[in-house]
């Protein structure tokens, strides 16, 4: 693996863990896309750090299991806009 690459992935490691982002919220920062992301933290972070790798694992499981409340507040603020307008 290139050192950019493992460089990044760390990075991007470090950056999940401490602001808890979500992979498309990694993805804006880092400018990279969802699957560049996801691929960095699901395959090539356990080979590089596993121990890291378990601390994300975590975040993403978290996500995971909210992604459904930030999907409804989502809708709720679609349709409240579009009432507002009319």
């Amino acid at each position: 693996m290139k050192d950019y690459i493992e460089e990044r992935v760390l990075e991007v490691a470090n950056y999940m863990i401490q602001s808890k982002a979500t992979v498309r919220e990694v993805a804006k920062v880092f400018k990279v896309s969802k699957s560049t992301v996801h691929k960095d933290v699901s395959e090539r972070l356990p080979k590089i750090n596993p121990i890291l790798w378990e601390e994300v694992k975590k975040v993403l499981e978290y996500n995971k299991a909210e992604r459904h409340i930030r999907g409804g507040k989502a809708t709720r603020l679609k349709y409240k806009k579009i009432k507002e307008q009319n």
